[in-house]
Formats: C-alpha cells, sequence, structure tokens
C-alpha cells in the first residue's frame, strides 16, 4: 500500500485560501478517481473538489468551516499499490480550473439543459456501490440544512427533479429541534440579542473589493429616466413568436443587447486602468458582467464575447448564468475578465441607485424598476411604463461628456428599439 497526501491545490487566479463547507467522504471510505469529496469555497466562487488518488481516505486534515491555506494538507489517501489504481500518481499540486477529468469549453455560451444546469470541474462522478446517492441538493442549501439542524435525507426535495431547495429546509426546521450539528456553526447569539456571523468567503471578497473601488476609481454616477412603452410593447410581442418558443425574453436581455450596441460607439466604457503600465486598455470584446444576488452574497459572473450575442441568445445565456449563479456552481473563469457590468435593481422594486463599479472596470449601469406613471407623450399626458437608468463610471477612464452620451444612447435604444436596426446589429 502508498500512502499519498492530497494537499489544498490553488483554485484559480492565485487565491490563497478556501473554507471547507462540506465534506462528502470520511475517514476509512473507499474513493474513485475523480470522485467529489469536498465543497469548497473561494473568495470567488464555490467548487466540487474531485479526489486526485483511487484509494481510501485515512484521514482528513480539516474540519468543515475551516479556512485552509493553499498547500496545506487535506485529506491522506491509501492507495493500492496497481497500475490501475496508482494512475494519478505523484501529479503536480493541481490547478482545478481545468484539473480532473477534461471539460469542453468553447468562447462563446452554450445552452444548458434545464434539468440540471450546474458547473462542475469533473465530467465524472464515479459510485460507490456501498454508500447510498445524498439527496440532491445544492452546497448552499446543504449548509443551511447543517445550521439547522434538519436531515436532508429525511426531506422530500419539491424543486426541479426532486432538488431539495432553501424553502423545504426552513421548512423542516420549524418542526425540527437543532441536532448537534446545527452546533458546529460559529455563529453566534450575544446575551445582548445580537448575532454575530464571521465574515468569509464570497462576503469578505465582495466587502473587501468594493472598498477598494469606492476609494480607487473616482465615481460619476449619472440618472436618465427613459419612456420605455416601446420596448415592453417589443418585449410582449417577441415573447409571443414562435421563434423564441423555449427561450426566456427578459427587459434585462433587451437591456443587455442595447449596452452592448452602445459600448460599440462608446469604448471608453469599456476599457480599464493598467496602473502598473500606466495605460488606458479599451477592450476588443464586451465581457458583460451581471451582478446576480445568491445565499452566498453577491457575485458578477459575466458572458464573454456578449456584443456578439443577439437577443435570444443574450436570453439563453442570462437564463444560464442565473441558473448557474442561483446554484452556486459559477466557475471561476466566468467570474473574472469582465469589461462591463448591469445591475437589475428593479426586480426588488427600487427606482435608481449609486452602484459602485466593480473593480477593474469602468463603468456599471444599474436598471430601476419599470412603473406607469403620468408622461408627456405627443403633446398630452399619457399613461407611461418608465424606468431610471443610473449609470456610475470611474472619471479617470470617462469624461462626464462620454458618459453622458453613452447613457443618452442606451436611452435612446429603449425608448425607441428600432433604433437598433441603424446599427447594423450586434458586433
Amino acid at each position: 500500500m502508498t500512502s499519498r497526501e492530497f494537499r489544498l491545490p490553488d483554485l484559480g487566479e492565485g487565491l490563497t485560501e478556501s473554507d471547507i463547507v462540506a465534506w462528502h467522504v470520511a475517514e476509512g471510505d473507499r474513493v474513485e478517481l475523480n470522485q467529489i469529496i469536498a465543497d469548497v469555497e473561494t473568495a470567488k466562487a464555490l467548487v466540487e473538489l474531485p479526489a486526485p488518488y483511487a484509494g481510501v481516505v485515512t484521514a482528513l486534515h480539516a474540519r468543515e468551516g475551516e479556512t485552509v491555506s493553499v498547500g496545506a494538507p487535506l485529506v491522506t489517501f491509501e492507495l493500492a499499490d496497481t497500475g490501475a489504481e496508482t494512475d494519478a500518481d505523484e501529479p503536480a499540486p493541481p490547478n482545478l480550473v481545468g484539473y480532473g477529468a477534461t471539460v469542453e469549453r468553447s468562447g462563446r455560451p452554450q445552452r444548458r439543459s434545464r434539468a440540471r444546469a450546474t458547473t462542475t470541474v469533473a465530467t465524472s462522478r464515479p459510485v460507490d456501490e456501498r454508500r447510498p446517492e445524498r439527496q440532491p441538493s445544492t452546497p448552499p442549501v446543504r449548509v443551511l440544512a447543517r445550521r439547522l439542524g434538519v436531515d436532508l435525507e429525511s426531506l422530500t426535495g419539491t424543486g426541479e427533479h426532486g432538488l431539495v431547495t432553501r424553502a423545504d429546509v426552513e421548512a423542516a426546521a420549524g418542526s425540527v429541534a437543532p441536532g448537534p450539528t446545527a452546533t458546529t456553526t460559529t455563529t453566534t447569539t450575544t446575551t445582548t440579542g445580537d448575532t454575530r456571523i464571521p465574515i468569509s468567503g464570497v462576503r469578505k471578497h465582495t466587502a473587501a473589493a468594493m472598498v477598494a473601488s469606492a476609494f480607487t476609481a473616482p465615481h460619476v454616477t449619472e440618472f436618465l429616466t427613459v419612456d420605455v412603452t416601446p420596448t415592453m410593447d417589443l418585449l410582449t410581442r417577441l415573447r409571443e413568436h414562435p421563434l423564441a418558443e423555449g427561450t426566456r425574453i427578459t427587459l434585462l436581455a433587451l437591456v443587455a443587447h442595447a449596452v452592448c450596441e452602445a459600448l460599440g460607439r462608446h469604448p471608453s466604457l469599456n476599457s480599464s486602468w493598467d496602473e502598473k503600465a500606466q495605460e488606458i486598455v479599451q477592450h476588443g470584446s464586451v465581457n458583460l458582467g451581471i451582478a446576480a444576488a445568491t445565499e452566498r452574497g453577491l457575485i458578477v459572473p459575466n458572458i464573454p464575447d456578449a456584443a456578439s450575442l443577439g437577443v435570444l441568445e443574450l436570453a439563453n445565456a442570462l437564463t444560464d448564468l442565473t441558473t448557474v449563479a442561483r446554484s452556486g456552481r459559477t466557475s471561476v473563469e466566468r467570474l473574472r475578465g469582465g469589461t462591463f457590468t448591469i445591475t437589475n435593481i428593479g426586480v426588488f422594486g427600487i427606482d435608481a441607485g449609486t452602484p459602485i463599479i466593480n473593480p477593474g472596470e469602468a463603468a456599471i449601469l444599474a436598471v430601476g424598476a419599470v412603473v406607469r406613471r403620468p408622461w408627456e407623450y405627443r403633446g398630452e399626458i399619457a399613461l407611461r411604463e418608465v424606468l431610471t437608468l443610473s449609470l456610475s463610471f470611474d472619471h479617470r477612464l470617462v469624461d462626464g461628456e462620454q458618459g453622458s452620451r453613452f447613457l443618452a444612447e442606451v436611452g435612446a435604444l429603449l425608448a425607441e428599439p428600432g433604433l437598433a436596426l441603424l446599427s447594423g446589429g450586434p458586433r
């Protein structure tokens, strides 16, 4: 028998530590190559960690909830001395972006199956026939279940394909007394009734990034209120069209299309500041970030080369992006390299705000709620569908005139969507 120690690898972009969210193996378990052994959370994403060896787990070197540094011991395996079980012997410490079984990727977003739209590192997950399949759920839901002392195996999932949802766990928690697992959380309640929650993972990264952005980039925010009645009428017609069958078209998809159109004529909004080289980098493609609120906090995955996509393709990409983000499976690759961000605060019923620029980008657009209000229309007062756009931009990269012209063009495209035909379509 041969002993092998698996150390926490760099999970992408030079991250230095990860939190152990959940173990899926215990000491004494036999695992197969690429079997998922743990869920770990970095400052950017929740990642399923595959086993680099086939063998028996002899030691787990970290507890759930513990922060582990890259390179620190994670698991020790006992391997059988056979060629079949030592194919993975002596590997270099793997970088999990692309680690494990080969994952086919392309530069453009692909439609995922609606049945299970998740992103995993490995394409194969052998099942140990001696152990029952765990109840299908996402890692954030499993963490919630442990916190509330709910046994997932006792629940019947109400989500798609039997997936146990957050609502299922919360409903079960009302009739279950907290068990021993509920005490493992580091969240504490003081004698004054205050709840203290450790800052870690995505929340820690978001806080640091937003502070850095707010105190590095000189923010300017401008507002524009637009009559979008023609766009809302178009949205209704598109949803009813046979070509859109099976596609969920939203206002956000039309806003994203308008933004991509306008960025092609206002490249300063699709740029970044290179402090080290003392250069302004104007990007050749639009990697469109979409701010997504998840159970783990705010993340901003992006749609690569979004300006090359039509409305239906953008709608599909947005659906996939949202589904994967909510499942906690957004890959590290999709969380970096964004060039412009949209945040849809209208879904919360908010009219306008002053969004903070995503670090490394020149601007962010907040889309407010669509409301019916009296509006001047063709010389008379009429009830119209109106929304407010809020644009924050980095004044080092974008002059006031450039920001104003960009915002005005996005507004014009939403006020009269047919104007997009004059630009020749997506690039």
